[in-house]
């Protein structure tokens, strides 16, 4: 059969791994989003100095830098978490709240939703590659009638392309400098921050600081 002749040929080969790649894109999505993204527990007891999500004491800030309770959920916070109105709960490592996941970006799930944002990139291109390849430009209005669908396809295509590419950039540049989205914007506000002799405690290096961020 004619099936049978594209599969000899690998001509299923991929449309079959562009439709796993959006599937892993939606099962990441709903991971991001329903997970855990290091919630703080009340019955759970920070320690002074310590990022328990780097394992990484900080030597350089202050010693009259006291870990404080949230003035919302009355639970100590840990080293570099913040509460979150959103979500009513402290977020260990607190990146962002991001509004399209309706979760909080944090501790636990940071690394899943660079890999979300990777996936979607990839499926992005591939769409947008297969949107344009099906155009074929002509200066008439029943070209335009006949293409208006797959025109207005790949411009959406682009324009979710860049914005998750720059989303993912910019990630991808915090993490290397060992910062999160929250530091980087509000560090004037950020008492082990501001009180701190260097700019960035928490940077150790690039190479280092993408392996403790993903292994």
């Amino acid at each position: 059969s004619d099936l049978q002749k594209q599969e000899e040929r690998g001509e299923l080969l991929q449309p079959l791994i562009f439709v796993l790649l959006v599937l892993c894109s939606i099962l990441l999505y709903f991971k991001v989003s329903l997970m855990d993204p290091g919630f703080v527990k009340p019955e759970e007891e920070a320690k002074e100095g310590e990022d328990k999500g780097q394992g990484v004491v900080i030597p350089q800030l202050p010693g009259d830098i006291k870990l404080r309770r949230c003035g919302y959920c009355l639970v100590k916070q840990p080293m570099r978490a913040k509460h979150c109105q959103q979500c009513q709960h402290c977020v260990r490592r607190y990146d962002h709240h991001c509004p399209w996941l309706e979760n909080c970006v944090g501790e636990r799930n940071h690394p899943l939703f660079i890999a979300y944002l990777s996936v979607q990139l990839v499926v992005l291109l591939w769409g947008g590659h297969v949107a344009w390849s099906g155009l074929y430009f002509e200066q008439s209005r029943e070209w335009l009638q006949h293409n208006i669908f797959l025109l207005v396809s790949f411009l959406l295509i682009l324009i979710f392309t860049i914005v998750v590419l720059l989303l993912l950039v910019s990630h991808l540049y915090l993490i290397s400098c060992n910062t999160t989205t929250w530091e980087f914007m509000s560090h004037h506000r950020i008492s082990y921050l501001r009180h701190s002799e260097l700019e960035n405690p928490f940077d150790q290096g690039i190479i280092l600081n993408l392996w403790r961020f993903f292994c």
